[in-house]
C-alpha cells in the first residue's frame, strides 16, 4: 500500500512541476538555473563517493540504537555497515544538491539532523569550509563510523552530538545567534517534524534556508509539509519531491513552487 501511494505521489508532483521555464520569480528561477539544474560534476564529488563505496563494502556490524523515529524507547539490533550504506545513505544526486545548495548560499552556521554514517555531512563541510557545522545523530555506534569518514575526508572541524533530537537540537539552536542552513532528516513523523521547524523559527531570517527530508514519506509527513507552507513566516517553498526547500525572504510575494528534478 506504502509503494503504491508513493508512486501516485510521485506521479502527481511530475504532472504538477515545472522547469525553469515558466517561472515568474527571479529569485527561484536563479535558484532552478544556477543551483538545482547544475549537473556540472565538482572536484569534491569523486572524493566524497570514494568514501561511501567504502562504507558500502565495509562488512562490520554495529548496534544500532533506534530512538523509535524520535521517540524515548530504544530498539537495539545489529547491521553491517554496508546495509546501512546502501539503504540509507542519502543518493549522490540528492547529496550533491544539497551540495550546490549550500555552497551557493555559503551560510556560517550549518545545522544537519541525521548524521547517518557521515558522508551528506561531508558535502556539506565541503560545500562551505568556513561555516560551522553541527551535525546531529541518535545513534552512537553510527556516529562513531561518521567520525571515521570525516577523518577519511580530512576534516576536523565538524561538531559531531550524539543524543535524541529533542535533547540535542535546543541546545544547539540555542547557541546560535541565528540560523542559516538547516537539513532536517533522521524523524520522519508529522508532530517531531512540526516541533523542529517551530524551534527554528526563533533564529531565521531573510537569508535562512530550511530543508525537510522525505516530504512525502507518509501521510503525516505530508500534512506537515503543506502546514509548514502555510505558516505566515514563509515567504517561498520550493517542492523538490524527495525534499522540499523553505526560505523566510522579507518582502517576497508569499509562493509555492513544484519543480522537476
Amino acid at each position: 500500500m506504502f509503494n503504491i501511494r508513493f508512486a501516485l505521489d510521485y506521479l502527481l508532483y511530475r504532472l504538477k512541476a515545472k522547469t525553469r521555464h515558466g517561472l515568474h520569480s527571479p529569485f527561484v528561477y536563479r535558484l532552478v538555473d544556477n543551483v538545482i539544474y547544475d549537473f556540472h560534476v565538482k572536484k569534491v564529488y569523486p572524493e566524497i563517493e570514494n568514501i561511501r563505496e567504502g562504507l558500502i563494502n565495509d562488512d562490520r556490524l554495529i548496534t544500532i540504537t533506534d530512538l523509535g523515529a524520535g521517540s524515548h524507547v530504544n530498539n537495539d539490533r545489529r547491521k553491517r555497515i554496508e546495509d546501512i550504506a546502501k539503504n540509507a545513505l542519502k543518493p549522490p544526486k540528492l547529496a550533491q544538491l544539497l551540495y550546490r545548495l549550500a555552497a551557493d548560499q555559503q551560510p556560517e552556521n550549518i545545522i544537519e539532523l541525521g548524521t547517518c554514517l557521515g558522508t551528506t555531512s561531508i558535502y556539506l563541510q565541503k560545500a562551505a569550509p568556513a561555516a560551522k557545522l553541527y551535525t546531529l545523530e541518535g545513534c552512537p555506534e553510527t556516529a562513531n563510523i561518521a567520525k571515521e569518514s570525516f577523518e577519511k575526508a580530512g576534516l576536523n572541524n565538524i561538531a559531531l552530538i550524539t543524543g535524541n533530537f529533542d535533547n540535542t537540537l535546543p541546545v544547539v539552536i540555542d547557541g546560535l545567534d541565528k540560523l542559516d542552513f538547516v537539513f532536517v532528516d533522521g524523524n520522519h513523523q508529522k508532530d517531531a517534524t512540526l516541533k523542529y521547524f517551530e524551534w527554528c523559527l526563533h533564529k531565521v531570517h531573510d537569508d535562512t534556508l530550511l530543508i525537510f527530508d522525505d516530504i512525502y514519506w507518509s501521510e503525516g509527513m505530508k500534512e506537515a509539509w503543506s502546514e509548514i507552507k502555510a505558516h505566515p513566516q514563509v515567504t517561498v517553498t520550493v517542492d523538490l519531491f524527495w525534499i522540499g526547500l523553505v526560505y523566510f525572504r522579507k518582502g517576497q510575494v508569499k509562493e509555492d513552487f513544484v519543480i522537476k528534478i
